[in-house]
């Protein structure tokens, strides 16, 4: 199989109080090492390369394991992983992420949770070493509804903010003081004081560092394609999140693919001088 630049199929083993990690050739050979195995892939084909290709999870995958998968994908790709992973007599849980790169290195990420809810307290005691909120939402496909949900919403509130950032310092308001009164405000949210987009107004996110690391506009853009396939699929109005793609769609276009979602606030400050 075709091993992405951006992962390596790792098996961690304890050993009294030490962990040790091994690098394998293969997702297989993960799983025949592994009963409990957890994959973050960026995007749907991904997931099922890892788990169906000739040397993915399933073909080496040992009777009774536990997969969880906490990438952002289709709700409809894991319900076929958990088909898949039921024939060989694993169970699939999907357990997508929330919390950005400053909750995972703190280690209080949130978690998503679809599968049998029989089986979600052994998946809560793996995912609790990695996240504070490890939530349980239903059947498989429920925990990637959620994240789906989740990220639409981020993304429309991230272009709220940067528009009303720029348009305050268009009016002369010092970003700092804007931001503050925002934050003590009801226009409020986790885009303006957690993770706010301006360059200067926070240290240690993305818009301080030139918008490298964090979240990139791709992926935004992606998980925003599967809010619009669902909401086409379930005929459900998604105004808002429709243009909130487009503009995310248009930034990856304009060489923002890989930069943080965040520069959405350079990406309108440029669009002003076009």
């Amino acid at each position: 199989m075709t091993v992405l630049p951006s992962w390596e199929p790792l098996v961690h083993s304890l050993d009294g109080n030490n962990i040790f990690s091994e690098i394998m050739d293969s997702p297989a050979d993960v799983a025949e090492r592994a009963d409990r195995v957890i994959t973050m892939l960026p995007s749907s084909p991904n997931v099922i390369e890892v788990y169906t290709s000739p040397n993915g999870i399933l073909k080496k995958v040992k009777k009774g394991s536990l997969l969880i998968d906490s990438s952002t994908i289709d709700p409809a790709v894991s319900k076929e992983m958990a088909k898949a992973a039921e024939k060989t007599g694993a169970l699939f849980m999907d357990a997508p992420v929330s919390g950005g790169v400053g909750a995972a290195r703190a280690g209080n990420l949130t978690f998503m949770v679809g599968g049998l809810e029989g089986e979600f307290n052994a998946a809560k005691e793996l995912l609790s070493c990695m996240g504070t909120n490890v939530v349980y939402c239903g059947e498989v496909g429920t925990g990637q509804a959620a994240k789906i949900c989740n990220n639409m919403l981020l993304a429309i509130s991230m272009i709220g903010t940067a528009e009303t950032m720029n348009l305050g310092i268009r009016l002369g308001l010092d970003p700092k003081l804007l931001a503050k009164i925002l934050n003590m405000s009801s226009g409020r949210c986790w885009s303006s004081d957690t993770y706010n987009p301006v360059p200067g107004v926070m240290d240690g996110v993305p818009s301080a560092n030139d918008y490298q690391g964090g979240f990139a506009t791709m992926l935004m853009a992606k998980d925003l394609g599967l809010a619009q396939n669902t909401a086409t699929s379930t005929k459900t109005p998604a105004l808002l999140g429709t243009l909130s793609h487009q503009i995310y769609r248009m930034m990856c276009a304009r060489g923002y693919a890989q930069k943080d979602f965040s520069a959405v606030f350079q990406f309108l400050r440029e669009e002003e001088n076009i």
